[in-house]
């Protein structure tokens, strides 16, 4: 569990650059797992069906990988990660697009170009600090859901996910890590002691 607040960005940046003929096009954009990175780099798939290679990278956390997307190894996806790392950002996916204009550029000049690319991208975001989230699951029953509600909303929780039981209702959802003490605390009292939590 991430213990630190972090710096992200608010939406997608992006940024265009041509190095001897060659488009490089960069994306940037605030993920939170690697699944809802590999949605967005296949968004980018999408919108660019013709480009010679996507290479990108992302760091969550703990977690980060790269992808040189065809080009020599080294040349793309590192610089693009270094260019994450440089500015200090978290939660990150960068995506660079390159259509190829004909002329080799030399593993030094890919370096630059990725990594360039994908640092001017990162400039152009806005910057929101953020803090770190943990997953849980609560279940409570029929007649305590309007103070499970009230609970969730003023700590702050997101991506609410409900389910039916036979005697009550269960949500996933996550809640900012800060906070996980004084929801089970208010819970706890609101509902006396009738509900059911984990932290998945």
């Amino acid at each position: 569990m991430l213990k630190h607040r972090f710096i992200t960005i608010d939406g997608e940046a992006a940024h265009r650059e041509t190095f001897k003929n060659s488009v490089f096009l960069a994306y940037a954009r605030h993920t939170r797992t690697p699944d809802e990175s590999a949605r967005f780099l296949q968004i980018l798939i999408q919108r660019h069906p013709d480009a010679s290679h996507l290479c990108w990278a992302y760091r969550m956390g703990q977690q980060y990988r790269y992808s040189d997307g065809g080009e020599p190894s080294g040349t793309a996806g590192q610089p693009i990660y270094k260019a994450i790392e440089g500015q200090g950002l978290d939660f990150i996916t960068v995506g660079v697009i390159r259509y190829f204009g004909g002329t080799l550029l030399g593993a030094g000049g890919l370096m630059r170009a990725y990594g360039g690319t994908a640092s001017e991208a990162l400039k152009k975001a806005n910057r929101r600090e953020e803090f770190p989230r943990i997953q849980i699951a609560v279940e409570v029953l029929f007649d305590q859901l309007g103070t499970l509600y009230r609970c969730l909303d003023s700590h702050h929780a997101e991506d609410r996910v409900e389910d039916y039981t036979e005697r009550g209702v269960r949500v996933v959802c996550q809640l900012p890590t800060e906070r996980a003490a004084s929801f089970e605390r208010h819970m706890r009292n609101a509902t006396r002691d009738q509900f059911d939590l984990r932290y998945l």
